[in-house]
């Protein structure tokens, strides 16, 4: 009640834009006290993060407060990820690790063959569909192996993008009828082994992506006398979406042009290999978010495929590519982080397409094919990190000023103490001004360093002030919307993102990162993440939100000698294979878990690079390292600038250090 009183005796004294003002903030302000004696809840840390969005039907958050993993989606079973992580550690399995769920592997392939299996059922198609997965998505031996294994029963296929990614399919693609794509630029050797491997019984299409290709391949099969399976890929005018749409028209950087393709033809019915033109295949892009770019693609491609058959060709196959994309801010929108699509919408599409292609034209329908690396394997792989340290901007408790102090010192302490929430904004203002005035008379001489820290100390303790009045607020207005990342703390996070988030760093790419414990208490923190290499580049400063992007990630306050652990999410694709070695950090460990009805099973673990390996890479010899520590170590002894003890500690340190992971043990 003396609540209300007190507003209702203000808005007789002010006018009614005013008094609309205070009875917003005292709303506000009885919000905010039912937010402080209400606990923070689970189901708020799940909006926070929307972990439902993106997570599902794999990720989640328990009674705990932890984020559980359910490796075989909505099929029952689920592991506690912070207690995994402690279990992995107490194996001695450093921090940042890679965890892979072989389950989710399992899943995702036996989805989208679903899907298809569903939309072929409906639209009552003639055809099948085999899927491959494109090996540089994640070409680890262990995933692939899982992909070869998991997808046998629905003879999911490979396709390799270079000659050194086609030596991994030829030796892990045992399937029966699985088919092999060849993609990628060609030599002589690619196409005469990829023609070879027809003998192992093996489904290898060389797919002809370059004008040059097609006399290759013509003069490989007469060489061997062995019938080739060709296909073509098309430049399709369809645009793409996206950071990947100059994937398609006249200026890809793959594929034949349709005279180009009318060439090709030519010349293969010249040479009597028509009839090995079996397959069409285009891609239009990675991570298309909007369905309607992909029917577009589709009909398109479609009316090709009708036109080759017509040619004579002995069409069987048509290749949709890639382009499949992943939820990663969960928004379910055409945003290039998100799609406004599902799988099976996807499916439907391209199954419809299809066949109403065919049937106008009386033609048969082919096999479909995609190449969805990233819906596969994005979602079977979390990044765990811990947190370090943090750096920040000094907020706490104002310093008290005398009035013998410096005028700008009283100025500012006055400004703190008159924020309110009428004057925030002009506040502000005079906040800005009397620090930059305070430099100034530093930078002259007239402003002691005590008497400028304590002017800087003021300052934030105003925008702390007044970053409070702005989060009880629906509106923030234009020039105070930096104030939050302004005052953002650092995080400092035991990884690298050259390393192990090279997407983020280099096209911006967005993914799911949130802690992995503490949920059910409030974030109260705003933090910016800083990786361990010295590079200003180093640092993650865009985080999924609601509406496209927030620049601070809301976490925790670290808790003294308690581990505080992130994770990165939906990094499985390209992420773990495209990281560089910026300042000599590695590759992380990894391990592979696969659940069981009691527990989890630890399948395979792979160390992360040692201190050695990484040396090795950049053509040094550990033992001529070592050599070298140790015959400067004699001469510091004989100049009597080190005891033996010293430089024997010394010397087992730096030997210790070589054999060890990259990264910083906590």
């Amino acid at each position: 009640m003396g609540l209300e009183s007190d507003t209702s005796e203000n808005t007789h004294a002010l006018p009614a834009k005013s008094a609309n003002l205070v009875q917003r903030a005292a709303l506000k302000k009885a919000d905010a006290i039912t937010r402080v004696e209400k606990p923070w809840t689970i189901e708020q840390s799940e909006e926070l993060y929307r972990i439902k969005g993106w997570g599902e039907p794999y990720y989640s958050i328990n009674a705990l407060g932890h984020v559980t993993v359910s490796p075989k989606g909505d099929r029952g079973g689920s592991l506690d990820l912070y207690e995994l992580i402690e279990a992995l550690r107490r194996r001695n399995l450093g921090l940042p690790l890679v965890i892979r769920f072989s389950d989710i592997l399992e899943d995702r392939i036996e989805r989208l063959n679903a899907c298809f299996a569903r939309a072929i059922a409906r639209y009552n198609y003639g055809g099948v569909y085999r899927g491959v997965f494109p090996v540089k998505c994640n070409q680890h031996r262990h995933l692939v192996e899982d992909l070869v294994r998991f997808g046998a029963p629905h003879q999911f296929g490979l396709e390799a993008g270079s000659k050194p990614e086609l030596m991994i399919a030829l030796a892990a693609l045992t399937t029966p009828g699985a088919l092999l794509i060849c993609n990628g630029y060609k030599d002589r050797e690619y196409v005469e082994t990829a023609i070879l491997a027809s003998r192992l019984g093996k489904t290898s299409i060389i797919v002809i992506e370059q004008v040059e290709e097609v006399q290759m391949v013509i003069d490989a099969s007469r060489k061997l006398g062995i019938e080739p399976v060709v296909g073509v890929r098309a430049k399709l005018s369809t645009k793409g979406s996206g950071r990947w749409g100059c994937s398609t028209g006249d200026r890809a950087k793959f594929g034949l042009t349709i005279p180009e393709m009318m060439a090709a033809v030519e010349k293969l019915s010249e040479a009597g290999l028509l009839n090995c033109l079996q397959l069409l295949h285009f891609h239009i892009g990675s991570q298309i978010s909007s369905i309607s770019v992909i029917k577009d693609a589709i009909r398109e491609a479609s009316q090709i495929y009708v036109e080759l058959l017509k040619l004579g060709a002995n069409m069987k196959y048509l290749d949709v590519g890639g382009g499949l994309a992943v939820d990663y801010d969960g928004s379910k929108s055409k945003y290039h982080a998100s799609k406004n699509y599902n799988m099976q919408n996807y499916a439907n599409d391209i199954v419809a397409e299809v066949k109403e292609a065919c049937e106008e034209r009386s033609m048969p329908v082919p096999t479909l094919i995609s190449e969805s690396g990233r819906a596969i394997a994005s979602h079977q792989s979390v990044l765990v990190f811990d947190v370090l340290g943090v750096s920040d901007v000094s907020t706490g408790t104002p310093p008290e000023v005398t009035e013998k102090e410096h005028l700008i010192l009283r100025n500012l302490y006055e400004t703190y103490q008159s924020i309110a929430l009428l004057n925030y904004q002009e506040a502000y203002h005079d906040a800005i001004q009397f620090k930059e005035e305070a430099i100034s008379l530093f930078n002259f001489g007239y402003l002691s360093l005590p008497e400028r820290a304590k002017a800087e100390r003021l300052y934030w303790a105003c925008c702390a002030k007044i970053r409070e009045i702005l989060r009880l607020q629906n509106y923030v207005p234009d020039e105070l919307e930096d104030l939050e990342r302004t005052m953002a703390s650092i995080y400092y996070v035991n990884l690298s993102v050259f390393q192990s988030a090279p997407d983020s760093w280099a096209i911006d790419q967005l993914f799911p990162i949130m802690p992995v414990h503490r949920l059910d208490e409030e974030p109260t923190e705003r933090a910016t993440l800083a990786d361990l290499t010295c590079d200003s580049d180093g640092k993650i400063d865009q985080f999924i939100d609601l509406q496209a992007t927030k620049p601070v990630l809301e976490v925790h306050p670290l808790k003294p000698d308690k581990p505080y652990y992130l994770a990165m999410f939906l990094g499985g694709a390209y992420q773990e294979i495209m990281g560089n070695l910026h300042n000599l950090f590695g590759d992380t460990n990894a391990v592979h878990i696969k659940l069981t009805p009691t527990g989890y099973q630890i399948e395979h673990v792979v160390k992360g690079d040692t201190m050695t390996q990484v040396m090795n890479y950049v053509e040094y010899d550990p033992e001529d390292l070592i050599e070298s520590m140790r015959q400067q170590t004699e001469q510091a002894l004989q100049d009597k600038r080190i005891t033996i003890e010293e430089s024997q500690l010394l010397l087992q340190n730096y030997e210790r250090g070589l054999t060890g992971y990259t990264y910083l043990s906590s």
